[in-house]
């Protein structure tokens, strides 16, 4: 759950039908705070019609304003700039509003081709002392630029500007430019010098190079530097595009060097405003101000609408200039990885990752996924003792393929028995995990265990049974360590989502599979973007079950961990989840393996004030990582997690 909240009052300005020229949209606005009233600068798009310099009718793009006393109910409404010059003639959009002294500098991109074209998309400059009267207008950028804004005062005793520049010839820049005189604003030979060395005037805010960004607010000055949302587009050059809303800090004095920044989106189109419109599915920053210790976000919703969200700043800022150090985090074992393949045993002799754990009070029991060279998978056995030492290793398999569902159909591809997670439940140890036979698609089965004979190495496992349906691809399944209301309770995951299922007893016929019912969700943007699924079976902590899951990003498909918090009671009730992840692929053996920048999760145990991870790495290795239980706690309790 983000800390971002949205007004419940959005969109706050909607087009206007009896004003032609904002009666198609009116969107990405940018506030400036005067006194007791907010001034609103904002993009306004007529209705179709003729234009004289075109053979056709246009909508046409102007700079509207509006005033208010409480940033949502704006009235007043009138078209401040207007295109009329020739660079400009076809269009004036997105303005950013800054005051220096008595000036008000308003930046807009001025559009002088149609159909438009990157050399005739620029930034222009309008200023005015009281929002009624523009005393000058002025083409600023000789390339193509966008979404510029000043600084609001000087920076060692110059002017300071942010802006977007090859916008519409990627790969775009975020640049910083500094001017001596104000009238080099509006030098095109100024402007051209500091172009010939662009690269020297950029700050870099991609994270991959399929990423797009764009500056949203004019910066906010703030004791710990300068605050500027903007916008960050992921995918930017495929038809799976993100917009999504982040913040970056820079350092007062030298706004070059980066001091903070989020490391997901604030917010991504989720409402039905932003997801319907002229374009759908955007959100896009476009100005910001601060009242005490809330900031609060304008944006463009669908390009349709304006809108605003807000946040604690303090909350933004803390989670932004945190480092790995001082954020709650797991912490990987000194003899990582804990277990690797072993080429004299040739069950294992391939990989060994994703184990089960259990923990009896004076040792750990790990049930770990071991593949051969033919890519068929068994379960192996180790203990480790209560300081996670490793006393023992199995030296063959406890765990086989025995039934036609697990057994190879397909010479050389991938089979058996994956990714245990064991739960105990009075005397009985209870096993989920995918069996796949390599041509059908993978499915949840169970098998138990007497906890006596698991405990003396006698491995009288019950026979297994398929237990989601058929033709469903099922995975990543376990069981509560407790009867809820007299039911066990089954987590596993159809598609990309986790499901819940409550059971009066564990026994499966063709007429009782797994229900998909669809509980833990993706959050577009995050870094559990694409699926999400149940890392460890719960542990419980005197807060609520604890449920580890991992979530797969968009980008780049990494495996990170994640965490629910969830009530006693009533499982079902998730009372917090962890905004940012808690583990991540980040030293050799995570990232580089069969699989590249995985960890994953099958077992979790508490020993004495620690709870244990015990992971796959690259599914290749077996690690281990742990962090306190009531930082954890802690952490689910903060108001940015709470659901």
């Amino acid at each position: 759950m983000s800390i971002i909240k949205r007004s419940d009052k959005n969109p706050i300005l909607l087009p206007h039908k009896d004003h032609p020229w904002e009666s198609e949209a009116v969107f990405n606005g940018c506030p400036m705070p005067v006194g007791k009233k907010i001034h609103l600068v904002y993009r306004a798009v007529s209705g179709l019609h003729y234009h004289s310099e075109s053979d056709r009718q246009l909508r046409v793009s102007s700079i509207g304003h509006a005033t208010s006393t409480d940033g949502i109910r704006f009235k007043d409404r009138k078209q401040l700039i207007l295109p009329e010059e020739s660079w400009d003639r076809f269009g004036c959009e997105d303005p950013r509003v800054t005051r220096i002294g008595s000036t008000y500098y308003i930046f807009y991109t001025a559009l002088s081709t149609y159909p438009p074209t990157p050399d005739g998309i620029r930034v222009a400059l309008a200023t005015t002392k009281d929002f009624k009267h523009i005393n000058k207008k002025n083409l600023v950028t000789p390339f193509n630029a966008k979404a510029m804004a000043l600084f609001p005062e000087k920076i060692g005793g110059k002017f300071w500007g942010i802006l977007s520049v090859n916008t519409d010839k990627p790969p775009v820049s975020i640049g910083l430019i500094s001017f001596d005189l104000e009238e080099q604003i509006v030098s095109t030979g100024y402007w051209n010098a500091w172009y010939a060395s662009l690269s020297a005037h950029t700050i870099n805010l991609q994270r991959t190079d399929d990423d797009h960004v764009e500056v949203g607010s004019p910066p906010l000055k703030t004791k710990h530097g300068w605050l500027v949302v903007y916008a960050h587009i992921q995918n930017y050059f495929s038809n799976h595009k993100v917009f999504g809303i982040e913040a970056v800090l820079l350092d007062l004095k030298n706004p070059f060097r980066i001091v903070g920044r989020t490391r997901f989106p604030l917010m991504v189109p989720e409402e039905e405003y932003e997801l319907y419109g002229q374009v759908p599915n955007i959100v896009f920053p476009s100005g910001a101000y601060i009242k005490r210790d809330r900031l609060y976000i304008y944006y463009g919703s669908a390009d349709t609408t304006c809108s605003v969200a807000t946040c604690s700043l303090s909350k933004l800022i803390d989670s932004m200039i945190d480092s790995k150090k001082s954020r709650v985090y797991f912490l990987r074992n000194a003899n990582n990885p804990v277990l690797s393949a072993l080429q004299d045993h040739p069950w294992e002799a391939k990989a060994v990752f994703n184990p089960a754990a259990w923990y009896d009070g004076k040792k750990v029991h790990v049930l770990y996924r071991a593949m051969s060279e033919d890519n068929t998978s068994v379960f192996g056995y180790a203990v480790f003792d209560k300081k996670l030492k490793l006393v023992s290793r199995n030296s063959e398999p406890v765990y086989v393929p025995r039934e036609s569902f697990e057994e190879k159909k397909n010479p050389g591809g991938n089979s058996g028995c994956e990714d245990p997670r064991i739960t105990k439940i009075g005397s009985r140890l209870y096993m989920l995990y995918t069996a796949y036979d390599g041509v059908n698609v993978p499915r949840v089965a169970i098998s138990s265990i007497a906890v006596k004979d698991f405990a003396q190495g006698g491995w009288h496992w019950e026979k297994p049974v398929l237990i989601s349906p058929p033709g469903f691809d099922d995975k990543d399944a376990c069981l509560l360590p407790e009867k809820i209301g007299g039911r066990y309770v089954i987590f596993h995951r159809i598609g990309d989502s986790i499901d819940l299922a409550f059971l009066k007893e564990l026994k499966f016929t063709d007429s009782n599979w797994l229900e998909e019912h669809k509980w833990l969700r993706p959050r577009p943007g995050s870094w559990d973007s694409l699926k999400v699924g149940i890392a460890t079976p719960p542990v419980k902590t005197s807060a609520g079950w604890i449920l580890f899951y991992h979530g797969v990003s968009v980008t780049r498909h990494t495996y990170r961990v994640g965490a629910v918090l969830l009530s006693l009671k009533d499982p079902e009730h998730i009372i917090a989840r962890t905004e940012h992840h808690l583990f991540e692929p980040e030293v050799s053996y995570e990232r580089e393996g069969q699989i590249n920048n995985v960890v994953f999760p099958c077992g979790a145990v508490i020993i004495g004030d620690e709870v244990h991870l015990f992971y796959g790495g690259a599914d290749s290795v077996v690690g281990i990582a742990s962090m306190k239980v009531k930082a954890l706690i802690a952490l689910l309790r903060q108001p940015a997690n709470r659901v």
